[in-house]
């Protein structure tokens, strides 16, 4: 097995036919079954001490391939498999709760570059594995793994109804204004950047009401452009928007747990917005929402989320509580929490009154629900709220001494800002009433990033800049 894959919260992620290939997926998918068959995954054992498994896949190039490969490694360890095909990452974490299964397999590198995928690996819970239960999968590949003889052997059916059943959910979700949305008949512009958000999003806004105008909707995995859908990547989009004069322009991701707006005029306004307005769609006045003056759980976030999602919290009455990046991180944070509403900066909203994973179906409803209420266009949201740039930068990590490399960097920040506020739950953050910084490795590339939000866009760079000279000099 290849010793250069990268394995965390994030799934076991590599490059296709170098660090990833057919036969360490299958390996790593084995693995996952045997998890799944010794209490790890109680709701999803049955009898004879089997375990049902849904595999689902984004429409990366090598999604079909990769997809014969885990279930062959499923089945080979006694695992039933449920195929859900092409499909979302937040539809696989519900139809692993549907089916009252050990587990799921997502095959999707997400917002990563072209000649990536990986393994997202889901509990039973619907929720990804954390560190402990990672490490466990990756101790079992290492190992002998239990094949099961011909008698033994998984078995394989499909489920061709998860898309479907997921729309129909977001259509009931309790903080929805429904019939408001559909009054408005919004005019929406969509990227779904060639990945399997066009298996779902058309469909979700068209009974939303909306008048969609659509670029990338092909679900082939041919990216045209670089698939994080941050601003830079968004100017086709935002031609679209001007050009159709729509009301709201909307990008996700290839696996469509991330979503990202374009304000009416054709500008990318950030992903961080995305959790900012979901927040007030949940928690604000009017329908759907409580307002101030009651108590509630607190909004939980991620430590490079944007400070609009404390603004928009301390709006609605409540409060943010930052945990490391990552969705396992975020999720176990709002269950222990008991957090009615919470998500990543990077777009990902996560709703437990639907389930507790990023979920961009969510984060469109949730946002038209917004903006059907208040009235206003996105870029007077935005522009009524306190202003911030933020800046992301990242430099490569080798793989030699990452981790002293990583401790001098952060040694050398302390001691260059001795009046900033330290969180050293993932990384560094540094953070001042108005600004922050935070570095860290990846989880999904071998690269260390940087990220900083100031007032301006030049407090934000200098912030950055600091930051890379001193891992440069590392």
């Amino acid at each position: 097995m290849t010793d250069t894959l990268m394995v965390g919260v994030s799934g076991i992620r590599g490059i296709v036919g170098k660090d990833l290939t057919p036969e360490n997926v299958a390996r790593y998918a084995a693995a996952f079954g045997v998890w799944g068959m010794t209490g790890n995954g109680e709701r999803g054992k049955g009898k004879g001490n089997r375990a049902t498994v849904v595999l689902g896949r984004d429409s990366r190039v090598s999604g079909p391939m990769f997809a014969h490969a885990a279930i062959a490694g499923l089945v080979s360890v006694g695992c039933d498999v449920i195929d859900l095909g092409l499909t979302t990452t937040p539809t696989a974490q519900l139809a692993a709760l549907d089916h009252r299964a050990a587990g799921g397999i997502m095959l999707t590198a997400s917002h990563n570059p072209i000649e990536w995928n990986a393994l997202k690996l889901i509990g039973p819970d619907g929720i990804f594995l954390d560190t402990a239960g990672t490490a466990r999968v990756q101790a079992l590949a290492a190992a002998e793994l239990p094949r099961a003889g011909y008698g033994a052997l998984g078995r394989l059916a499909a489920d061709a109804a998860s898309v479907q059943r997921h729309i129909a959910r977001v259509l009931r979700l309790p903080a929805l204004a429904l019939a408001r949305v559909r009054r408005r008949r919004f005019r929406v512009a969509l990227d779904t950047v060639r990945g399997s958000g066009g298996a779902v999003m058309p469909e979700l806004l068209a009974r939303l009401g909306c008048r969609v105008r659509g670029i990338n909707l092909e679900a082939d995995g041919r990216f045209p452009r670089p698939p994080e859908p941050v601003p830079e990547h968004l100017a086709a989009l935002s031609a679209l928007v001007r050009r159709t004069r729509a009301d709201v322009g909307i990008a996700v991701d290839p696996d469509v747990d991330r979503l990202a707006l374009v304000d009416e005029r054709g500008r990318p306004i950030g992903e961080d917005y995305t959790l900012a307005f979901a927040v007030r769609a949940v928690l604000g006045k009017g329908e759907g929402g409580k307002g101030k003056g009651k108590a509630r759980g607190p909004v939980v976030c991620n430590l490079s989320t944007s400070l609009v999602v404390d603004d928009a919290a301390r709006d609605c009455g409540t409060q943010v509580i930052r945990v490391p990046v990552g969705e396992a991180h975020v999720a176990r944070a709002m269950q222990a929490h008991r957090s009615p509403i919470g998500g990543e900066g990077n777009g990902g909203v996560m709703y437990p009154a639907l389930h507790v994973g990023r979920d961009a179906p969510v984060a469109a409803a949730l946002v038209l629900t917004l903006l059907a209420r208040d009235g206003r266009p996105v870029s007077a949201l935005v522009d009524a709220s306190p202003r911030y740039v933020i800046v992301k930068s990242k430099v490569e990590r080798g793989t030699g001494n990452a981790e002293r490399i990583m401790e001098g960097v952060y040694a050398a920040l302390r001691r260059r800002y001795r009046d900033a506020t330290v969180d050293t739950q993932d990384g560094l953050r540094l953070t001042w009433p108005d600004r922050w910084l935070h570095v860290r490795p990846s989880n999904t590339e071998p690269i260390i990033r940087l990220i900083a939000e100031a007032p301006t866009g030049a407090a934000a760079e200098q912030l950055v800049e600091e930051g890379r000279k001193l891992c440069a000099a590392s």
